[in-house]
């Protein structure tokens, strides 16, 4: 007859019992998952969803290439969760262009999860989620904690990164500051028997971001991994989901999608790469290239709009050598048609003498409007103008900116402030001088008007401006945040729609960007047509073209040698045929 166990071996039997059933959930949800999700946090996902989590978990190298509306930070935010709890003592630090779109993901466990499951809450020990620092603990050591995708993030150690629009990182921070957190993997305590030496962890990459151009090396990034999915030996996933998976989830709605598509604004290129999951390459032979275009981009400080200058804070004060371009390519009616290319676009080109003989362009701000007649846009323009303090206006009289010029040559009263403003008039076109009467009129009119002979001129002209280093650009519009934030007193205190009005000139040089790479263009008796592409639109380019012409005119004026810029433009070579081969580098 077996001898009864003490009380001591029952509860060391029962011990085992309670360890062998939490060793065998543990093992059962590391390898689903997805089930933990449901079983115990309580919280559903889609099928997709459940795919792209579990691959998250399995696989130590994953890309996720997400059209907008398909929950990537709430997916994000789960996985660091769960990881965290089936993972006891996991390091994880989510990466983001701004802190502020990085803690998105905390502040999702804490007002959404947090919330919804009372085992998350448990498992959790401290949440502190501020503008400075953001980090969630549990209660098994691991922990999550937010860092910029910058180089002053360093001195981080983790076992988990997740690199959120990895796309807008640069590669070198990527590589030297983003990648270097990942150090030793995780050591639980089993590691240290050698029956389970080779059950030894890895360290994970995860990166998502919707598509990009294919000259980025994001693009390349994306290459390596497709090749790395297909090898059998490697842990490598990559994946693309384009916006009918968020329709038919249920999560975008088809009508808005279709609304937005039917915009005036609308623009192709955006649509491709962020809701499509395509990658974007320059065209053969296109005018401009996206990494030229991309070097450009250096100026930190956009100019404001008019509304948020005081004065406490009033608008830059004009420096002796200093011009100001204000720049219109006009356009009135509102779109009707799908697709229709009607926008009024405005830039303002901040023109530093940098030597004797030269300038350089400096865009720092950029706007768009739809729909105006012609008195508001010329109220528009003459508000900008002198708001600015700008110097020249470049304007389109063709057509409809006939217009806009007769009511700038008068006087005008403005009905929101009672400004008066000054009437202005044409200095390089004496038919254009004679339709303003008044005799004090402010000299500053630069009229341009379209011919084959002046649309090559301004094309040569920006493109080799571009390429020669002489205009600046605004930076990205996720760069802006750290910026703004630094110069401008309670940014992070205002509302989204504050918040993207006051990054409105980052925005629309991205756009610009885009418009520019998409042109086509043929050469015809020796002149080159710009065109646009099916769905896309050259008004930002047009006023920015005109900008730059205008800032040649006055370089001029820094060399008396050259009488014009057309002379300038007969100087470089011009090969007879359908591109112009000129700008294939």
């Amino acid at each position: 007859m077996a001898a009864r166990k003490t009380q001591a071996e029952l509860d060391k039997d029962k011990e085992q019992k309670i360890m062998e059933t939490v060793a065998w959930r543990a093992g059962y949800y590391r390898a689903n998952p997805q089930r933990f999700v449901s079983d115990v946090l309580g919280i559903q996902l889609k099928l997709f969803q459940k795919i792209l989590f579990w691959c998250m978990m399995q696989f130590n190298f994953t890309m996720y290439l997400a059209a907008r509306g398909q929950g990537k930070t709430y997916l994000t935010a789960l996985f660091c969760c769960v990881r965290c709890i089936l993972f006891p003592g996991t390091k994880i630090i989510v990466s983001s262009g701004t802190l502020k779109q990085a803690n998105e993901v905390l502040l999702k466990i804490q007002d959404d999860f947090m919330k919804q499951s009372s085992i998350l809450r448990s498992e959790i020990s401290k949440c502190n989620i501020g503008q400075n620092d953001a980090s969630i603990y549990f209660k098994n050591g691991s922990w999550i904690k937010t860092r910029t995708s910058s180089e002053n993030s360093r001195s981080a150690r983790a076992n988990v990164i997740i690199v959120d629009e990895f796309r807008m990182v640069d590669e070198t921070v990527l590589n030297t500051v983003l990648r270097k957190f990942l150090t030793s993997p995780r050591q639980p305590r089993y590691l240290r028997k050698p029956e389970y030496k080779h059950l030894q962890e890895r360290n994970k990459e995860i990166y998502m971001s919707s598509a990009y151009f294919k000259s980025s090396w994001a693009y390349k990034k994306a290459q390596s991994y497709t090749l790395s999915f297909f090898d059998d030996k490697k842990k490598y996933f990559i994946v693309g989901l384009p916006y009918q998976i968020s329709i038919k989830e249920g999560l975008l709605s088809r009508e808005q999608v279709e609304d937005e598509m039917s915009e005036a604004d609308y623009n192709e290129l955006v649509q491709q790469m962020e809701m499509e999951c395509l990658w974007f390459g320059d065209t053969d032979g296109s005018l401009f290239k996206f990494d030229e275009l991309t070097s450009r981009r250096k100026i930190k400080n956009a100019y404001l709009p008019l509304s948020n200058y005081s004065d406490k804070n009033p608008v830059p004060k004009l420096q002796t050598t200093e011009k100001r371009i204000l720049s219109i390519d006009v356009a009135l009616m509102a779109s009707t048609k799908k697709k229709k290319n009607d926008a009024a676009a405005i830039m303002l080109n901040d023109l530093i003498q940098v030597s004797d003989t030269s300038y350089q362009s400096n865009f720092v701000y950029a706007e768009t409007f739809e729909g105006l007649k012609t008195d508001e846009l010329g109220l528009i323009v003459m508000r900008y103008f002198y708001g600015y303090n700008c110097t020249d206006l470049v304007l389109d009289t063709n057509g409809v900116g006939l217009g806009v010029y007769d009511f700038i040559t008068k006087d005008q009263r403005d009905p929101e402030t009672g400004k008066v403003y000054k009437a202005m008039t044409c200095i390089n076109d004496k038919d254009m001088a004679i339709r303003c009467n008044v005799r004090d009129a402010n000299k500053v009119v630069w009229s341009v008007k379209a011919t084959a002979a002046f649309n090559n001129e301004i094309c040569v002209l920006l493109r080799n401006g571009i390429q020669n280093g002489k205009v600046n650009l605004l930076i990205s519009e996720q760069e802006a945040d750290s910026v703004l934030k630094d110069t401008y007193k309670g940014y992070l205190k205002l509302t989204p729609t504050e918040q993207v009005k006051l990054k409105m000139s980052y925005l629309q040089t991205t756009l610009t960007i885009y418009e520019l790479i998409k042109l086509d263009h043929e050469v015809k008796n020796g002149n080159i047509k710009v065109m646009e592409v099916s769905g896309m639109r050259k008004d930002r380019y047009s006023s920015m073209a005109y900008s730059f012409w205008c800032a040649s005119q006055l370089e001029l004026k820094l060399k008396p040698k050259v009488k014009s810029t057309q002379s300038l433009v007969n100087m470089l070579p011009i090969h007879r045929g359908k591109r112009y081969s000129m700008f294939d580098n």
